[in-house]
């Protein structure tokens, strides 16, 4: 690529040889991610793949995408953006494993108003970190430069994933019983839902997100907000492998718990969740206070500290968190049960009877 450029193309605001610089950055991150079954390296017209579906009756492919919606607004203000892949890459695989899909590989693609290789090289670093946590590679993906479309400091970033599970092994919901345990897997904090919000609760253009805040221990607002979203992939794979007959699972994002949680309940069905067991988060409590927002909205709209509810059997709880804890979700618990109702989600000091 040595004789590639273009002065005509430059002088209309892009760079292409940026972005042959941002790719020789971007290679050693996506070997990080190398796994069996990669065939090619990133920099090609495709990226390839040989799963492995051996021991498979029926393997079925599941994929997701997502992007970071405008959390990417936090990184810009606070010029760091090696960890906003990791949100992208959570968004994406924390919902196929919801289905029992193993994620196989990611792909993401980046707009950037002004391609500066170092900046597109660290957003790829965050991806790769990703990947890495769910186990997948990263085996392609684009940054495409927007001059006169996006402002020379703008970003957007979004991706997909493709995950392979056994026809008979999917994971829909549809085995929710009630009387189940309802165990849920703690947050990091806000993850990637809600960030319009949380941008007009703290006037977040003029806020000081550098400073300590005594309400969140300590750390600064915006340490706590751009915290990457958690990645589930490796606990719920290790619940499956132990053997647990997971009925059901939800990742909560947008539209908080009583969006997503009922998604994976069959009719006739709601999730009784035990107020007492429900983790509070220094950031929601101050989310809530600064913005006046009600417990209703603030449980429509966020995770509030857990972002993924698995559904097991009770008899098989107790094993269910042991396996967690052991796959590094110290803080798994029970914070509920499925019950019979006319659907939805309900939170009980004291839950009534499930059958």
């Amino acid at each position: 690529m040595e004789n590639s450029h273009s002065a005509a193309y430059a002088a209309a605001g892009v760079d292409i040889t940026a972005g042959y610089e941002g790719v020789r950055l971007m290679k050693p991150f996506a070997e990080r991610t190398r796994i069996p079954g990669v065939v090619s390296g990133i920099g090609g017209f495709g990226g390839l793949f040989a799963p492995n579906l051996s021991g498979m009756a029926e393997p079925v492919l599941v994929s997701g995408t997502d992007g970071v919606g405008t959390k990417l607004r936090l990184a810009q203000l606070l010029d760091k953006h090696d960890t906003i892949g990791i949100d992208c890459v959570a968004m994406c695989v924390n919902d196929i494993i919801c289905c029992g899909a193993r994620p196989l590989f990611f792909l993401d693609y980046i707009a950037i108003g002004k391609n500066e290789a170092e900046k597109a090289a660290s957003i790829v670093s965050g991806v790769a970190e990703g990947c890495v946590q769910a186990g997948c590679a990263l085996i392609g993906g684009e940054t495409a430069e927007h001059p006169g479309v996006m402002a020379p400091d703008d970003y957007d970033i979004a991706g997909f994933s493709v995950g392979v599970v056994d026809k008979p092994r999917i994971i829909d919901g549809s085995r929710v019983r009630a009387g189940d345990a309802l165990i849920g897997l703690r947050s990091s904090g806000v993850h990637s839902n809600g960030f319009s919000l949380v941008r007009k609760v703290f006037d977040i253009e003029r806020a000081d997100l550098t400073s300590p805040v005594e309400a969140l221990e300590g750390k600064s607002l915006g340490e706590v907000l751009l915290a990457p979203t958690k990645i589930y992939v490796k606990a719920v794979l290790a619940l499956l492998e132990g053997g647990i007959d997971l009925h059901g699972a939800s990742h909560i994002t947008g539209g908080g718990f009583f969006e997503n949680v009922p998604r994976m309940l069959p009719q006739g069905l709601e999730a009784h969740f035990y107020a007492a067991a429900l983790p509070r988060v220094p950031i929601f409590d101050l989310i809530q206070q600064r913005g006046n927002i009600s417990e209703h909205d603030m449980y429509n709209t966020f995770n509030m500290g857990l972002g993924m509810v698995l559904a097991v059997p009770q008899d098989q709880a107790d094993r269910a968190l042991s396996i967690l804890r052991a796959a590094g979700e110290a803080d798994a618990a029970q914070v509920g049960d499925a019950a019979r109702g006319d659907g939805g989600v309900v939170f009980c000091e004291v839950c009534p009877p499930v059958l």
